[in-house]
Formats: structure tokens, C-alpha cells, sequence
């Protein structure tokens, strides 16, 4: 009986959810960061499996290759690891196209080593001295005698734009700097080189590379890229993942999104190894 009372109820849990956020047919192309990537991914999974006449389509290439097809008309909805650009806004305006921004999650962007490397912290400024070329041997940071080979994500990128000013305190990359055309790639280069560094979105993050504890305080602390220390406010490099949709979409839109702040889309932006909007 028990079993029977369970299951009715989680068929009609299962029918709420559904009648909640799913038009029949709901059509959706998102577009844009490979840091919300998986997470969008996930989140359009479940969303189709509770309503079986959604089609989502979700594809990476960067947030500037995203806010770009959003702009042309290509996409219904832009994943972003950064806020649109001034330009951005403008070309959507001459187009007279109205927007709306919508924070879907947060990330703690990760700094990453090679497991072997025995440097395991670095201070912003080291970090800063690193990707702008001044530093450029691991013992100038207290490692071996060994070339730093330091990976970036290329310019599309909204990680590549937020690296640059939150760590970067807004300086270039230097010229040696490997620019790599998605973040699993970085990871695989770290994973495969000794004196390698890279930065990563947190759920990017696995046991082949190995995540830095990152000091803004000139050393005096160190913390390590959790989610618990993203919630509390410790870990520096926390960034808002986001969506931006046209206006004029709001009703098609709508189902999806909502699902995704609701608290059954918020658990799965947890379950992929983000950070909760609530």
C-alpha cells in the first residue's frame, strides 16, 4: 500500500512539474560560453525528460560567439561568462532589439597545475605576473626550475575576458600565453604537462589537474576553489554565469528559464558543480 501511495505520489509530483514550465512543442537553440555549456546541457536533459515534446538544442563556441548569433538572430538564448559589452548593446539597440539578463548560476573560475607540480598557491600578483609574461620560470614561485607553459582561453571567451580583469587587474595577456579554443582542452594540456598552468570553470575541474589556493590579499590567506567557500564569500574569483534573452521572446522563453530558478533547476545547477543562484 505504501508503495502504491508512493508512486502516485511521484507521478503527480512528476505532472505538476510538467504542467509548470512546459508548453506543448516548446522549441529552443541556446548558444554561447563553454564555461555554462554543461550546465545548460544538463538542465535542457531534464527539462526534456519531465516534458517529451521540448526540443532543446545547446552549443558552446565562447560567450562573444554566443552574444553574436543572439544578436543575428541565430539563437534564442546567449549563455554568458561575462556581462554583455557596450558594443554588444549597441548593436542589438540599431536593431531595436530589447534584452533581458537573467543570473542562472554563479562559477568559482579555478586556477589549475599539473598534479606533479609541487607549487599548490599563488597570490593575484603572482598569478597576474604569470599570464602576462613577466614570470616565467615555476622557482621565480617557489617551484622547480621548469618553464611555466600557461594556457588561456582565446578572445571569444567570457572566461578570458573576466580572467584578464578580475586577475589580471585589467593588464594584457603575455605573448607567450597558449590560447586554446575550449576549457577542456586546457585541462587536457595541464594534465599532460609538468610545468603547465591554465584557468578553468569549477565544474571543469577533475582529479587529473590540480586546483591552486589563490590569495587577493597579498598572501597573507590562501583558499581553495569549493563550493562552500564561492557561498561564503572566501574564495575571490566567483563570477555570475548568465542568459540573455530578447524581450520580444519573454513568453517562449519563459517556461525554461523559470525551471531553471525553480528549486528543482537550482538543485541540478549544484548536482553539475555550480554555485546556486539562492
Amino acid at each position: 500500500m505504501k508503495t502504491r501511495i508512493y508512486t502516485i505520489a511521484l507521478l503527480l509530483t512528476a505532472t505538476i512539474i510538467t504542467a509548470a514550465f512546459a508548453p506543448a512543442g516548446l522549441m529552443l537553440k541556446i548558444k554561447g560560453s563553454d564555461t555554462v555549456l554543461p550546465l545548460s546541457q544538463k538542465l535542457a536533459e531534464t527539462y526534456m525528460n519531465l516534458n517529451t515534446e521540448a526540443k532543446i538544442t545547446v552549443m558552446g563556441g565562447g560567450s562573444g560567439v554566443g552574444i553574436a548569433a543572439f544578436i543575428d538572430g541565430t539563437t534564442d538564448i546567449a549563455m554568458s561568462s561575462r556581462k554583455i559589452k557596450m558594443s554588444e548593446k549597441m548593436k542589438l539597440q540599431e536593431a531595436g532589439k530589447a534584452f533581458k539578463e537573467v543570473t542562472i548560476a554563479y562559477d568559482a573560475l579555478s586556477v589549475i597545475v599539473n598534479p606533479a607540480n609541487k607549487v599548490k598557491q599563488l597570490t593575484r600578483e603572482q598569478l597576474e605576473g604569470i599570464f602576462t609574461g613577466k614570470i616565467t620560470n615555476w622557482k621565480e614561485v617557489g617551484g622547480d626550475d621548469e618553464k611555466i607553459v600557461a594556457y588561456s582561453r582565446e578572445s571569444s571567451s567570457g572566461t578570458f575576458e573576466f580572467f584578464k580583469e578580475s586577475v589580471l587587474d585589467n593588464k594584457n595577456y603575455g605573448s607567450a600565453i597558449l590560447m586554446m579554443p575550449a576549457t577542456g582542452a586546457i585541462v587536457q594540456s595541464v594534465s599532460q604537462t609538468k610545468g603547465a598552468i591554465g584557468y578553468i570553470g569549477f565544474a571543469y575541474l577533475e582529479t587529473t589537474v590540480h586546483a591552486l589556493k589563490v590569495s587577493y590579499d597579498k598572501g597573507a590567506t590562501y583558499v581553495e576553489p569549493t563550493v562552500a567557500n564561492a557561498k561564503n564569500g572566501s574564495y575571490p574569483i566567483v563570477r555570475p554565469l548568465f542568459y540573455y534573452t530578447l524581450t520580444q521572446d519573454a513568453a517562449k522563453v519563459k517556461p525554461f528559464v523559470d525551471f531553471i530558478l525553480s528549486a528543482d533547476g537550482q538543485k541540478v545547477v549544484g548536482e553539475v558543480g555550480y554555485i546556486t543562484v539562492k
